[in-house]
């Protein structure tokens, strides 16, 4: 296939991203962007594999590879569950972040095969721009498999500290610069591998910092960082179709950590720097042993919702945990076959990723009418007869208006507390994932439901 043929296609394939961004920007159309988005891939991926020139090799190698990592991806979409979607979401990222080191690391050792010059005499541009790629290609990887096992619950979600951990970030930011620099002067490749070793332990360090109650950010935060990593590399390897594609990854995933930091009243510094998210379990403990709640049952609950005339439904990753969403939308069905109002209020950062519960009702046809988020919402409360809280925990915690010690202090909540009744849908009166409790398990007007959110929200069903 022709240069320029192949740089047309590219274009298409570029405009198609660009049109899937735009789908999935609301609910509605996010069925059509997925589509644009599989097909400009798909002539993406096309064009590439076309462009390979010796039928006898690289073709058949190519032909091989594309046809293995096809079915290993087809194979993990298939059986994956959409509440392990986040860790999902980070184990890929940090496989684009790896496959950028790759690249960069074929293009230092043999150049002439990419046009960039021959060993030791790289074109000062190519140099720098693989240098880049690698080294936030390697902070990608190693900073989403953290993200990773913090998501599966391998590591701890907590916030790992230590004295010094900003003075000695910021050390080794400079110390990359630095290596950059004298990598472009001598090409030593000596020096390009250390700079990536370092950049592998900057993603390391700068994701063990960060607790469970800011890892949504995190996810977007390292997508953003994947799409830079790509367009680096694609810079050096003078393809359109990467740098238009990172280009866009990168700019819409920064755009979107702003916009989440922005609803968590969180500056994107400090989440980035910062250990969000500890707390001291041992007080925690204490205090839910000082404090009454009371518990009720299905029968409780139903009562309250059948003599209620409007009910607000605040859905969390209890509910995705549970895979309850579609017995919730079977329980919203009764409900209103009994004339009663009902919404879905949605937290920017409920779940464990941006849009995670969207998803989720979403595969339950809940009508996109009915889900409202935070800002749209919160009023509504104060005038509800009954909010249903099912596995949502930190975004509906009132302490974050009022304790200034808290680590969620400030972050914009659901006013749950302000409806005539709560039912709250939950295993234990265990922490959620910032690790501290919820001062809205003791209010007057809340009425825990202790068990599986699947489980109780059928029997509420049932009862109704």
């Amino acid at each position: 296939m022709s240069a320029n043929l192949s740089a047309s296609f590219y274009l298409v394939s570029g405009v198609l991203f660009i049109l899937a961004l735009r789908g999935l920007s609301s609910p509605e159309t996010s069925r059509q962007g997925n589509i644009f988005g599989i097909i400009g891939m798909v002539i993406a991926v096309g064009v590439t594999f076309l462009s390979v020139g010796n039928f006898s090799t690289g073709f058949i190698y190519v032909l091989i590879f594309l046809a293995a990592g096809g079915s290993i991806g087809a194979f993990i979409a298939y059986r994956i569950p959409m509440t392990a979607m986040p860790e999902l979401v980070a184990g890929f990222h940090s496989l684009v972040g790896l496959a950028a080191v790759f690249v960069a690391i074929s293009a230092f050792i043999n150049p002439g095969a990419f046009n960039l010059g021959e060993p030791g005499n790289i074109k000062l541009a190519s140099l720098i721009e693989m240098s880049i790629g690698a080294a936030v290609g390697a902070i990608t990887f190693s900073g989403s498999v953290i993200a990773f096992l913090k998501l599966q619950g391998i590591m701890s979600g907590a916030p790992i500290t230590f004295k010094g951990q900003h003075f000695l970030n910021a050390l080794i930011f400079i110390s990359i610069i630095t290596l950059t620099y004298f990598l472009c002067s001598t090409q030593n490749s000596n020096l390009f591998w250390i700079l990536i070793g370092i950049s592998f332990l900057v993603g390391f360090l700068i994701i063990i910092p960060i607790g469970g109650a800011d890892m949504p950010v995190v996810i977007s935060m390292l997508n953003s960082y994947s799409g830079w990593a790509a367009a680096g590399i694609g810079f050096t390897l003078e393809n359109s179709a990467l740098i238009i594609t990172g280009a866009l990854v990168g700019s819409s995933g920064a755009i979107l950590s702003y916009i989440m930091c922005k609803g968590m009243n969180r500056s994107f510094f400090n989440v980035i720097l910062g250990g969000f998210g500890a707390t001291e379990q041992d007080t925690l403990n204490k205090t839910k042993e000082q404090k009454p709640v009371k518990s009720g049952n299905a029968d409780d609950a139903a009562f309250l919702m059948k003599n209620a005339s409007s009910v607000i439904i605040v859905p969390g990753y209890g509910m995705a945990v549970a895979q309850a969403q579609h017995a919730l939308r079977e329980m919203v069905d009764t409900l209103k076959k009994n004339d009663i109002k009902v919404s879905y209020a949605i937290h920017p950062v409920a779940g464990r990723m941006p849009g995670h519960m969207n998803v989720l009702l979403a595969e339950a046809n809940v009508p996109y009418d009915e889900v409202f988020e935070l800002e749209e919402i919160n009023n509504d409360f104060a005038n509800a007869d009954v909010a249903f809280v099912i596995g949502a925990n930190d975004v509906t915690n009132p302490v974050a208006k009022t304790d200034p010690q808290s680590p969620i202090y400030g972050m914009p909540v659901l006013d749950v507390e302000k409806c005539k009744s709560v039912l709250f849908v939950k295993r234990s009166l265990s922490p959620g994932y910032a690790g501290i409790d919820n001062d809205l398990f003791y209010k007057e007007n809340t009425l825990m439901l202790f068990a599986d959110a699947k489980k109780m929200t059928e029997d509420i069903t049932k009862n109704l």
